[in-house]
């Protein structure tokens, strides 16, 4: 069974914000060639929740592992995100969707944070 990500993130009016998501999707496409890697966005811009599950089983994945691309949990992580997805997820009665928890508090984010800081000297 094939096997998915679908990276998702609020979405915003502003493409550049919209196109950061294209580049994260294209670094963990590269990192992980084995597996299709699509992104969506939760309002504002397209591709849509649904759209992107569709993408996902366009290129024939079984399984999705829905990836919010965000630091916290709160509404969008804890309830928007997975009604979205199940919703989606209802036209497509043979697909596995799991979702994964967003980034949290992850030592490599610290890693990044502190390297930001000591770039801003």
């Amino acid at each position: 069974m094939r096997r998915a990500i679908l990276i998702v993130d609020h979405g915003s009016r502003r493409s550049e914000a919209n196109a950061l998501l294209d580049a994260v999707a294209e670094r963990v496409r590269a990192r992980a060639p084995e597996v299709a890697v699509h992104v969506a966005h939760m309002e504002l811009a397209a591709p849509s929740i649904a759209e992107g599950l569709d993408a996902c089983t366009a290129d024939g994945a079984g399984e999705v592992v829905v990836h919010p691309f965000f630091l916290g949990p709160g509404n969008h992580t804890s309830e928007d995100i997975p009604r979205l997805v199940e919703e989606a997820a209802a036209r497509h009665p043979d697909l596995v969707v799991r979702i994964s928890a967003p980034l949290g508090p992850h030592e490599k984010l610290i890693d990044i944070l502190l390297e930001r800081v000591h770039e801003t000297r």
